[in-house]
C-alpha cells in the first residue's frame, strides 16, 4: 500500500520505518530534512508539504506534536485538504485535544475526507519495536479496515468509539502515566531518605501489587540517571494541559492531574523539559534534598 507519513520526530520516524519493513512504500513529509534523507535511503520518497503527499497517497498518517500543527497540515496554506480526493483518509496518530479532532475531522468531511484519531502509548521504545498501544476513534467500519494497517505500527489496536474518543482513551492513559511517575518517584527518593537502597525497594516491590508497566519503564531509568527522552516533560505537559482543559470543560475534577501538572513546570522552569517524563524524581530529589543512588 502506497502511504503518505507527516512528521518523522522521536516517534514517528521508527513508526515509518516499520511501514516500510513491512512493504509499505511511502511518501514522507517533516520539517527537519534529516529524518526525511534518512527515510528516503530505506526507499520512501520526499514530499515538501501535505498537499505534495495527498496528491500522491489515499492514506496519510500523522504523527504531530499538538492540536495546531495538525489542523495546519490538515486544512492550513498547502496542507492535504488542498489536493486530496474523495474518499482519501487521514489517520491522525498525534496526541491532540479531542474536540480539534472533531472540529478537523468534521471540516475534513466537507471535502469527502475521512478521519480517523489514533493516538498511541508506549514511547519509542514501542515505537522502534512495533508494540504501541493505539487508541482508535472514528467510524467504525474504517477502523476496521486499516486494523492491519496500524497493527504494523502496534501491539494493540483498540477502536474506543467516533472521532474524537482516541484521543480521549489517550488523555485518559496520559493522566494515569503521569501519576504513576510520580508515585514511583515520591516512594524510591522517600527510600533513599529513609536509608534503603532504593534499587532493591524497586526490587522488592515490582512483582506485588505495585508493580506496573510504568514502575519497571521509569524506575531504572531515574536509577541510572539516564534521562535521554523517550518521551519528554514538554510534551506531558501538552497532554496534561489538554486533559485538565478537557477535564474543565466537562466538569470531571482532576486534581491528581494538577498536582503533577504543577511538578512538571517546576522542571520546565528548571530547564529540564527536553529530558524524560521520568525526570519527575528531580523535582522530589530538590524538595528532598537528596539523590536516588543505586
Amino acid at each position: 500500500m502506497k502511504l503518505g507519513f507527516i512528521g518523522l520526530g522521536i516517534m514517528g520516524k521508527p513508526m515509518s520505518k516499520n511501514l516500510i519493513k513491512a512493504g509499505h512504500e511511502l511518501v514522507v513529509c517533516n520539517n527537519s530534512i534529516e529524518p526525511v534523507n534518512e527515510l528516503v535511503a530505506m526507499g520512501a520518497k520526499a514530499a515538501l508539504n501535505g498537499a505534495e503527499v495527498a496528491k500522491e497517497c489515499d492514506v496519510i498518517i500523522t504523527m504531530l506534536p499538538n492540536s495546531p500543527h495538525v489542523k495546519s497540515v490538515a486544512l492550513g496554506e498547502n496542507g492535504i485538504s488542498d489536493t486530496a480526493k474523495p474518499g482519501t483518509i487521514l489517520i491522525d496518530m498525534s496526541s491532540i485535544d479531542p474536540v480539534e479532532s472533531k472540529i478537523i475531522g468534521g471540516e475534513l468531511a466537507k471535502k469527502g475526507i475521512e478521519m480517523l484519531d489514533a493516538p498511541v502509548s508506549g514511547g519509542e521504545p514501542k515505537a522502534i519495536d512495533g508494540t504501541l498501544s493505539i487508541m482508535v476513534g472514528g467510524k467504525k467500519e474504517n477502523f476496521d479496515k486499516f486494523y492491519d494497517l496500524l497493527m504494523v505500527m502496534g501491539g494493540s489496536a483498540v477502536y474506543v468509539g467516533d472521532l474524537g474518543a482516541g484521543n480521549i482513551a489517550k488523555l485518559a492513559n496520559q493522566i494515569i502515566v503521569a501519576v504513576n511517575i510520580a508515585a514511583a518517584s515520591e516512594a524510591l527518593t522517600f527510600a533513599q531518605k529513609a536509608g534503603a537502597n532504593p534499587e532493591l525497594v524497586y526490587q522488592a516491590i515490582r512483582g506485588g501489587l505495585a508493580g506496573s508497566t510504568v514502575l519497571d519503564a521509569k524506575a531504572p531509568m531515574m536509577l541510572d540517571r539516564n534521562f535521554k527522552p523517550g518521551f519528554k516533560i514538554e510534551l506531558h505537559i501538552k497532554d496534561l494541559t489538554n486533559a485538565l482543559n478537557a477535564g474543565h470543560a466537562i466538569s470531571a475534577p482532576v486534581p491528581l492531574t494538577s498536582q503533577v501538572m504543577e511538578m512538571m513546570q517546576v522542571l520546565k522552569a528548571d530547564g529540564f523539559e527536553k529530558e524524560d517524563h521520568s525526570s519527575l524524581v528531580k523535582y522530589y530529589e530538590k524538595i528532598s534534598n537528596v539523590e536516588l543512588e543505586k
